[in-house]
């Protein structure tokens, strides 16, 4: 909270800002998803959410970096820092992701997570991570990307935690491709793992308070090579894992990016 104390002024115009922008995205959502009913798609979701963080990515000033080329299908799997990746890895390309499910009960983006696909278990139950499995297999076969956090929870950023597999299950059983990427942040009035990643026991509004108080962040974005896998699955995070770890230590090394 301490950049919210030196910049109070400019936190609180973009909370308004960021409020406000709620009855934007609503008004969206009626026009693009609940105007054709029945009709409506995963894929309309998924780009209204892509349109949705593509707003703010702006508002947050957010100065997003991606190297490679994002995913248009399949399954993407990513490092996880914080709900800031949701808005950057979603504002980069249409998807839909896997949440856990105490997300659904956040206020306001657990709401909007709702509206824009978003698929959420309860990891702890075995039974309800075999009935996410059939709904995930709908969303890879409806064409839009399906990305997932395959790490279980956020981190400080430090290193890439260890994959976990159960989820993996459903995409080494389709002719689909797996793209690993990693997302990495900077601030040059900071410290990432303490202002933006969201993790260990920190609160949503007072991280919040201090995001919006920031001048500038800096977001990358780096997507592996997309490859079909079949097998195993504990093999494929182990695999999965070296990859989107390799690709974390090739964006630290302050590589060309492409501005998006």
């Amino acid at each position: 909270m301490k950049s919210f104390y030196k910049h109070p002024f400019r936190s609180l115009f973009r909370g308004a800002s960021f409020l406000f922008s709620l009855l934007l995205l609503v008004r969206d959502f009626r026009r693009s998803v609940i105007a054709k009913g029945d009709a409506a798609t995963i894929k309309d979701r998924a780009l209204w959410m892509h349109r949705s963080c593509s707003r703010y990515v702006k508002l947050l000033h957010i100065d997003l970096e991606v190297i490679g080329e994002p995913p248009k299908g399949g399954l993407m799997v990513s490092n996880h820092l914080g709900y800031v990746d949701i808005i950057v890895l979603c504002a980069v390309a249409p998807c839909v992701f896997i949440s856990k499910d105490n997300v659904k009960r956040w206020p306001i983006f657990g709401y909007f997570a709702g509206l824009g696909g978003t698929l959420f278990v309860k990891r702890e139950k075995k039974t309800d991570v075999g009935r996410l499995a059939e709904e995930m297999q709908v969303v890879l076969q409806s064409g839009t990307p399906l990305a997932l956090f395959a790490e279980g929870t956020s981190s400080g950023g430090e290193t890439v935690l260890p994959f976990k597999s159960a989820l993996l299950e459903p995409i080494t059983n389709l002719d689909l491709p797996v793209t690993p990427a990693a997302v990495e942040y900077s601030l040059h009035d900071g410290n990432v793992s303490e202002e933006v990643c969201y993790w260990a026991d920190m609160t949503l509004v007072p991280h919040l308070l201090n995001i919006w108080s920031k001048e500038r962040i800096g977001a990358k974005v780096i997507f592996g090579e997309p490859r079909v896998h079949h097998g195993d699955r504990k093999q494929l995070a182990k695999e999965l894992h070296a990859e989107v770890l390799a690709l974390q230590q090739k964006v630290r090394g302050k590589e060309p990016a492409c501005v998006s």
